[in-house]
């Protein structure tokens, strides 16, 4: 299992519902979330694989920025 963080920009639970069809059908994919408490908004992923290039697609095709911290 590989676990992914990314750094961005997503202030509320409008914006997950706008990521969530994607997120979901995303092969691999066992949990995201996003902390909406902090003032960095970090989007966790835990995966069966490097799913990292098609997050960072989906965050950005929704108007997003995401960039991978750990």
């Amino acid at each position: 299992m590989k676990t992914m963080q990314f750094k961005t920009n997503l202030k509320c639970n409008g914006c997950i519902e706008r990521i969530a069809p994607q997120m979901n059908s995303l092969d691999g994919i066992i949990t995201w979330d996003v902390d909406l408490t902090k003032p960095v908004k970090i989007l966790k992923v835990e995966s069966m694989r490097d799913n990292e290039p098609e997050i960072i697609s989906i965050l950005r095709e929704k108007g997003y920025t995401c960039e991978k911290i750990a």
